[in-house]
């Protein structure tokens, strides 16, 4: 097995789960893949080699300094994480990124890492994500970075970023993936007990969560409404009667106190229910498609292709959670943990 070197990226403020997540991935990858060298050689490293205090006031020592890590040459995987220390600047930082970035196989950024990245210039071009309250800052200060608040990671060639500190860990788990086959990644996943089942197009808060709540009461009534009725009648004008407001008037105050459109808050209800039935029931497609709201499973497959890329059918086979029998207990594979 061609070992695959990652260099991890300390700073003063860095978030420690945005550290230690993806290093715990890679770190098991040699264990759950049986294999006897290690696939996913790791190094941190600081500008001067020196310890870091991470944003939780965590001390980190790390392996080496930036100049001695590379000297032997780039590495595979440069992840560099993110926490309250992207806030600030750090030209030294962005300097090495700029000229050592490029050299590096795979790219990748955790969670407000991709501020870095993009200060270097290193995501002119790219489509990215990043924790959800830097998306609009990200996307203001880089308008050359086409950034995307919805996917929990985005994969665009070399480069890979990824949402806020968990995120993470999902998005090192589909690089193994990649790189080792699933049963490696389902393995490390099930000893770091996560779910691995989170697909990158996965949306970083629910429909729910992503939307603001309204203020006013007749407004949030509607909302919950949707989220209990998506088979229902959610037209504008279905919905403004029950907000007792006229169509126009309620399409305008829905759009100020949530932040979306009235059209675009179902479509998001609906396509999470759709997936929520599509994982966790055997229910058939056209059956999900009518408690979805949808109608017909044409009209659904539109819509799952529109925001996920893929068909429901081949949705359900990828991120259906077999059911367990009541009474039963789900088969566990026989491994020995490595030592912790």
């Amino acid at each position: 097995m061609t070992p695959r070197p990652v260099l991890v990226v300390l700073f003063d403020g860095v978030q420690s789960l945005d550290v230690t997540g993806p290093v715990e991935v890679f770190h098991a990858a040699g264990w759950a893949a049986g294999a006897e060298a290690d696939p996913y050689p790791i190094r941190t490293a600081s500008l001067d080699g020196g310890p870091v205090r991470t944003s939780s006031g965590l001390r980190i020592l790390p392996d080496t300094g930036l100049a001695e890590a590379v000297a032997g040459g780039p590495p595979h995987t440069l992840v560099v994480p993110g926490g309250e220390g992207t806030r600030g600047s750090d030209p030294d930082l962005v300097d090495w990124l700029r000229t050592h970035g490029p050299r590096a196989e795979r790219l990748v950024s955790v969670c407000t890492g991709a501020l870095r990245l993009a200060e270097a210039g290193l995501l002119d071009g790219h489509r990215a994500t990043t924790h959800w309250m830097a998306c609009e800052h990200m996307a203001r200060r880089y308008p050359e970075v086409d950034v995307d608040p919805e996917p929990i990671f985005v994969r665009d060639g070399r480069i890979a970023t990824s949402a806020g500190v968990t995120a993470g860990i999902d998005l090192a788990l589909a690089l193994v993936e990649e790189d080792l086959g699933r049963e490696a990644a389902l393995t490390i996943a099930r000893l770091l007990v996560v779910f691995l089942r989170r697909p990158g197009n996965q949306a970083q808060f629910s429909a729910q969560l992503a939307a603001q709540t309204a203020r006013r009461e007749p407004l949030r009534d509607v909302q919950t409404w949707i989220a209990e009725h998506p088979d229902g009648d959610l037209s504008v004008e279905r919905l403004a009667a029950r907000a007792r407001l006229s169509p126009r008037h309620f399409a305008r105050a829905f759009h100020a106190e949530t932040g979306v459109t009235p059209g675009r808050y179902v479509d998001r209800i609906r396509l999470e229910h759709a997936r929520r039935l599509l994982e966790e029931t055997t229910r058939g497609v056209e059956e999900v498609s009518r408690a979805a709201g949808y109608g017909t499973p044409e009209a659904m497959r539109r819509a799952f292709t529109k925001a996920l890329g893929t068909a429901p059918a081949d949705y359900r086979r990828r991120f259906h959670a077999p059911l367990v029998p009541p009474g039963t207990t789900p088969a566990t594979p026989s491994v020995t943990a490595p030592a912790s």
